[in-house]
């Protein structure tokens, strides 16, 4: 084993993730490549070709960079767990009347621990990923995630769930470079198709980004379970008859099929009665909310009422609020209006660029 300690990387096949790789095994670390089987396109009601992390081609072209670099790689197939916990929760939640957030549940419940489980097994003391992210131990024993400095790639938001005890063995290598800056590195590594690589920002597991055929893919006979229900308006006055709550989310604009002579929002959603409804942008504003599941990072608890800037959803810019925990929930004060708060959407906290920790909004 090398000096610096052996290192199981996650590798999806993007260009991320294979110079993370390259860039530790330069390091002097020993490198050990894996790259996780989330799920089947097919499966997910997809037609075309199949692209993203979990393809053939991807799963081919991060070995192919292994054995050109002489480190082993793996595939391990979390399909399972991935489908048990991940796609249910995503069409329960919708189903429930909220947006669910998939990416945190699967950074926290699934890949974080099926890379552990697998390091274990292969004696690796580290695992890493090609998220642009910083983590560092500070005085109180606790690891610490911060942003990277690329904030247009910054990915703290979708790693406020990961555990202290999971982010003890975490490196992020590529938290203090830009993107540019890993393409070039790709560039520079004679990897010119990996540098041009084009990025995904879609659900993994939902072709096309269409969320409404896949819900009715996963979910037999949903149009007519649930059928057509009601538009109204915050005074009950009803507008128009919507296609099935589960295809609404709180802030939607486009797509309504409406039209009442003035933009209209979704700001409310009732599954109960399969009730959405509409209002202006000013009824979507908000000045308090709460989150519970909530996941502390930089510090164990907080007993007085701190202020941090906090997200609401991950291209927000932040809003500057003051927080008050509440057991395993916490109280959010907005110092300016926010909005479109949606359930079942994270909200993160930030005390400067360190991530303080995060919970699911209710």
């Amino acid at each position: 084993m090398s000096k610096k300690g052996r290192i199981l990387v996650a590798m999806s096949g993007g260009v991320d993730s294979s110079v993370a790789a390259v860039m530790l095994h330069e390091q002097g670390y020993e490198v050990i490549g894996l790259t996780m089987k989330t799920w089947d396109y097919a499966s997910s009601g997809g037609s075309s070709k199949e692209t993203g992390c979990c393809s053939l081609d991807s799963i081919n072209d991060a070995r192919a960079l292994a054995v050109g670099y002489g480190f082993p790689h793996y595939i391990l197939d979390i399909r399972e767990e991935f489908g048990n916990f991940v796609i249910d929760d995503f069409v329960d939640e919708y189903l429930a009347g909220r947006t669910p957030n998939p990416c945190v549940l699967c950074n926290t419940h699934i890949k974080w621990e099926a890379l552990l489980k697998r390091a274990n097994k292969l004696d690796c003391e580290f695992i890493a990923t090609g998220h642009y992210a910083n983590i560092r131990l500070q005085d109180n024993g606790r690891h610490v995630i911060s942003k990277g400095k690329d904030e247009n790639k910054d990915q703290s938001y979708v790693l406020w769930g990961v555990s202290q005890q999971n982010l003890a063995r975490t490196k992020f290598p590529l938290g203090s470079f830009a993107k540019t800056e890993i393409r070039q590195m790709a560039k520079d590594m004679g990897q010119l198709d990996l540098a041009n690589k084009s990025e995904s920002y879609e659900i993994c597991f939902v072709p096309n980004n269409d969320y409404r055929s896949f819900l009715r893919h996963q979910v037999d006979d949903l149009d007519e379970r649930i059928g057509q229900g009601n538009f109204i308006l915050s005074n009950g006055t009803v507008v128009g008859k919507h296609q099935g709550y589960p295809f609404y989310t709180i802030g939607q604009r486009k797509g309504l099929g409406i039209a009442l002579g003035r933009p209209m929002f979704v700001t409310r959603i009732l599954p109960e009665s399969n009730t959405v409804m509409l209002g202006t942008e000013e009824e979507l504003e908000k000045t308090s909310a709460l989150v519970h599941k909530l996941n502390l990072v930089k510090y164990e608890t907080i007993f007085e009422p701190l202020e941090a800037v906090t997200k609401i959803r991950y291209k927000d810019a932040g809003t500057l609020s003051t927080l008050q925990q509440e057991g395993d929930s916490m109280k959010i004060d907005f110092h300016h209006t926010v909005s479109g708060i949606a359930p079942g959407q994270s909200a993160v906290f930030y005390e400067g660029n360190d991530l303080l920790g995060g919970g699911f909004l209710m």
